[in-house]
């Protein structure tokens, strides 16, 4: 057996037995549920010392370019579908779930490095902010980091009322009671930043859907503020879409580093 073969089994062994499998860009994988949420693995073809992982809590497969990279790298990619669930509590009560599945039954290192675009900025910062000790790192990209912006519309967006009638009742609120919230990501940056977790934002400075000067800006300010460790890309003149960098070798390096 080549020493390829023999990589790729080591690495699918480890979540073997549990799921369907699936393809994904050239990788194995499998599939399934973990806490009546859909739950998907790719598996890499040599697992990197410490079985580190990467965490994808929206649009698995969209603008996966760092991903694919960190897969090739030897990371597990997991992806939990908590769609419009917004960085509720019962999310994060989900993901607290995926993180126990996949750190005792597989062995996947007790820190993820969360890979956040847009309203995954919700989940990934709220979960850092929850249970700090699991988190190595977080790269946003455009990231939603207070729901009064989006999907509320409360600022310079323009908000969508579906989503933001779906996210007033996961949460569990009223409109009064949302414009009294103070446990978005804004509010919890002192806090990530004072556990240690560094954070890289790549961030399109006239994105129109996700202000960021509500978001982005206002969560790297109030990080730096507390002394965190902050990275950040701008794309001048950059929308919304499309998320990523044509060349996401920097934030990939970023995750390696950070989740060694």
């Amino acid at each position: 057996m080549s020493s390829c073969a023999s990589n790729r089994s080591e690495s699918t062994v480890l979540v073997s037995g549990w799921g369907a499998p699936f393809a994904w860009r050239g990788f194995e994988g499998r599939e399934g549920e973990v806490d009546g949420r859909a739950l998907k693995i790719v598996a890499p073809p040599t697992p990197a010392a410490g079985t580190p992982w990467a965490w994808r809590p929206e649009f698995f497969d969209a603008f996966a370019e760092t991903d694919a990279q960190l897969v090739a790298r030897g990371f597990h990619l997991v992806y939990l579908d908590v769609r419009d669930h917004y960085g509720c509590p019962k999310a994060i009560a989900h993901g607290d779930a995926a993180w126990r599945f996949v750190t005792e039954r597989f062995g996947f290192a007790k820190k993820c490095a969360f890979i956040a675009l847009s309203r995954g900025g919700l989940f990934a910062y709220n979960y850092a902010a929850t249970f700090p000790e699991r988190v190595a790192c977080i790269h946003a990209d455009n990231p939603v980091c207070d729901f009064k912006s989006w999907p509320a519309g409360w600022g310079a967006g323009p908000g969508s009322a579906d989503d933001w009638a779906k996210c007033l009742s996961v949460y569990g609120l009223t409109e009064e009671q949302a414009r009294a919230y103070a446990t978005n990501p804004v509010d919890r940056a002192e806090a990530i930043a004072r556990a240690g977790i560094p954070v890289f934002q790549v961030l399109g400075d006239a994105d129109e859907v996700v202000p960021v000067e509500e978001n982005g800006y206002v969560l790297r300010e109030r990080f730096r503020a507390a002394g965190g460790v902050y990275h950040e890309i701008i794309k001048p003149g950059a929308l919304h879409h499309p998320h990523g960098l044509e060349d996401p070798t920097p934030v990939v390096d970023f995750i390696v580093r950070a989740s060694a």
